[in-house]
């Protein structure tokens, strides 16, 4: 008796699953789905505790440099145009503080 029910309600859940066709778009929406947020992907390692290491850290470097390479160039970088920026700034002062010359 338990065997002929199992086999009825496969029967049946084929049926409804033949009965209703589906676009290829709609199937794969929520497989998709599950496997954003599926528990197997792979879990990344947290390195906020090995970043405040190095930030807390007393060498003697400011905190904007203690990022590594990459921060020092950028804060040269940052540095040079600054100043560039300010020396030009001032360059065309200069010359519009002048009055023209008369030909």
């Amino acid at each position: 008796f338990l065997q002929r029910e199992i086999i009825h309600k496969q029967e049946t859940h084929l049926e409804v699953k033949a009965s209703k066709p589906q676009a290829p778009s709609q199937t794969k929406l929520p497989r998709l789905a599950s496997r954003a947020f599926s528990s197997s992907a792979r879990q990344l390692k947290n390195k906020v505790p090995e970043s405040q290491k190095i930030f807390q850290e007393d060498n003697g470097l400011p905190v904007h440099i203690k990022g590594g390479t990459g921060d020092v160039l950028l804060y040269r970088a940052t540095m040079t145009l600054t100043i560039a920026g300010t020396c030009y700034s001032l360059y065309w002062l200069l010359i519009a503080s002048f009055p023209q010359k008369k030909e």
